[in-house]
């Protein structure tokens, strides 16, 4: 992992190269390198770090004339973050340069058959065999090389090469990993993802798994992996490289945040019908698909997975399906039990999460009708489910998502309803009052981001707090745990996220003098109860900061801070009670200096398990 960008063509590479690098800091990494094609033949230029500290390195080495190369940023799965570690690398005998995404699980079996046969390696990574493996498989075909490379490789992997003996050529294949090739007049892009490309065009193909291509200025040929040749649908990017701008915002986050409501409303927009009722039938989701399942299955890591979490309390009390929500990692190997005509959802961001794709392929084998909820055009999920539902939530940058979570639970809702319908268990006059409630979410969400300012003073007051806890009940502690990353994710705070009845059985003993304590009460059914747990906590000395909806009598002892939301159907109230939740850890990340849409460790797109 994490970012792989080439470019061959009439202009310069570097500054296309460093662009397209620059446009997938989101996917996070540790450093970053550049391999290009020179008169001298490769030159490679890496460095542990950010972007910047590359480009510096670059300018202080003298100009390189070059209109073919490759780069990367590295996000460590394989050795230390160094300079030595850094991608692009170099076969032993210089002629050949790769950057790699993924993992090579029989990385130290090809490691030690290379070094017994007298190879030296200069890294820690598992990557730099592929290099070595091109090197002797090369003999002018680069295509034919990959296909032998490809033969001898297991585990996720996306590869792109350059050689110093074919000018203007770039080599790429992937296995359960990402890779775009775009499309422009006399020259070419590899990526990652689709921001990378958008400087030169905005017509790409995906690349399939297995497939190979040779990239060229004046086009592309692609291969199966037995070498024949076959035709590739062009695609055409359908928004506009401004949403992967911050528009003026300081972070990407905010931004995000922010474009929430137009998400949510995008997403919903074409799938409610003028008499109020929900239509998936274009994704091929109607009610016939829900009229004989038995169980639903909810597959997603992260925040997706908290997505699903409020999937479940919609399907189970609109729809009265029982429903299973798993963290992706462990599904497949926990040998789940699926009965033919199943239900599957899975839920990813970038339909490109490795345990997700992995789970659902599972699922599939096993029987149950696939259905992938993402937010990527033509993503591997995407392409593999039964039935596939888009989120117009348009680009998300920064590392920890806002906008696609929140376009995630409209779909879960719309789902729901569907069911409902199918099942018999909501009446259409109750099904068509939900819709108009979705229908004014886009407003509702708006009125929620007025709390920006108050968040951002709670923030001021709490941003040195080593500990902090989030509680609710049913929706809310959905929303609990998801507040509770965004805070890991963007501050550093530890914290921890319970459902409020679990108080009592052991985490209370964690409540010290001081410490933060988000309660989330937005359930009329569960208030009264998750008044008494508040009424717990602040027994023993925490500061409550409690975001409501309700018309509730708000006794002035029992909290520090009141943050007051618009009331809606309770199932949807975590659409509105997560928007304060991002707002106090995008300020407290703040306050505390953190690297906003960069957090350490992280990536947006983890792609190996």
């Amino acid at each position: 992992m994490c970012g792989i960008v080439g470019f061959t063509g009439g202009r310069q590479a570097v500054p296309v190269l460093l662009q397209g690098l620059y446009t997938l800091e989101y996917r996070g990494y540790d450093s970053a390198g550049v391999a290009l094609q020179t008169k001298d033949g490769i030159k490679t230029v890496k460095t542990q770090g950010r972007i910047k500290a590359l480009e510096e390195k670059i300018e202080a080495g003298g100009e390189i004339s070059s209109v073919c190369g490759i780069g990367h940023t590295r996000w460590a799965t394989h050795g230390a973050p160094s300079d030595r570690n850094s991608h692009p690398h170099e076969s032993e005998d210089g002629r050949v340069a790769l950057v790699h995404n993924g993992i090579i699980e029989n990385y130290l079996e090809l490691k030690t058959a290379l070094t017994n046969d007298g190879v030296t390696f200069k890294s820690d990574t598992d990557s730099e065999v592929a290099a070595h493996l091109f090197s002797r498989a090369f003999h002018g075909d680069g295509v034919a090389a990959m296909m032998d490379v490809c033969k001898q490789l297991r585990g996720s992997y996306a590869l792109a090469v350059i050689t110093g003996e074919n000018p203007g050529e770039m080599i790429c294949t992937r296995h359960d990993n990402p890779l775009i090739v775009g499309i422009g007049e006399g020259e070419c892009m590899i990526a990652s993802d689709i921001p990378a490309i958008m400087s030169i065009t905005k017509r790409f193909i995906v690349v399939g798994d297995g497939e190979i291509v040779r990239v060229r200025p004046e086009g592309v040929e692609v291969y199966t992996s037995d070498g024949a040749r076959i035709e590739k649908e062009v695609q055409t990017v359908n928004w506009d490289i401004q949403g992967a701008q911050k528009g003026g915002y300081d972070h990407f986050m905010i931004k995000e945040i922010m474009e929430q409501p137009k998400a949510v409303r995008d997403t919903i927009a074409s799938r409610i019908t003028s008499d109020n009722m929900p239509d998936l039938m274009s994704e091929g989701v109607g009610i016939e698909v829900f009229k004989e399942a038995r169980n639903i299955h909810i597959v997603a890591c992260g925040s997706a997975y908290y997505a699903g979490l409020a999937g479940k309390v919609a399907f189970e009390r609109l729809a009265r399906l029982p429903v299973l929500a798993n963290v992706a990692s462990e599904f497949r190997y926990s040998d789940p039990i699926i009965e033919k005509g199943d239900i599957c959802i899975i839920i990813s961001q970038s339909g490109e999460t490795a345990d997700t794709l992995a789970a659902m392929r599972e699922a599939k084998a096993r029987g149950a009708i696939t259905i992938a909820v993402v937010n990527v055009l033509a993503s591997s999920a995407a392409r593999e489910a039964d039935h596939v539902i888009y989120t117009w939530a348009g680009p998300e940058i920064a590392v920890a998502t806002t906008k696609a979570y929140s376009a995630q639970l409209a779909v879960m809702y719309l789902l729901a309803l569907t069911a409902a319908k199918a099942r018999g268990t909501l009446t259409d006059h109750e099904i068509q009052n939900y819709c108009r409630d979705m229908k004014e979410l886009p407003s509702m969400i708006e009125g929620a981001l007025e709390t920006k300012e108050e968040m951002k003073k709670l923030a001021e007051l709490y941003h040195d707090s080593h500990d902090a806890f989030f509680i609710g009940r049913g929706i809310d502690y959905a929303v609990a745990q998801e507040g509770s990353l965004k805070l890991k994710e963007i501050a550093y705070v530890h914290s921890e996220a319970y459902a409020g009845g679990e108080l009592k059985h052991g985490p209370i003993s964690l409540i010290e003098e001081g410490t933060p304590v988000v309660a989330l009460a937005c359930d009329p059914a569960l208030y009264e109860k998750q008044i008494s747990n508040i009424k717990s906590v602040k027994a023993r000395g925490a500061k409550v900061i409690l975001i409501t909806n309700g018309d509730f009598a708000i006794d002035p002892e029992m909290c520090d801070h009141v943050v007051k939301l618009k009331s809606c159907p309770y199932f949807m109230s975590g659409s509105l009670s997560i928007i304060p939740v991002q707002f106090f850890a995008y300020y407290v990340g703040v306050d505390r200096g953190c690297d906003i849409d960069k957090p350490r460790n992280l990536a947006k797109s983890v792609t190996v398990e």
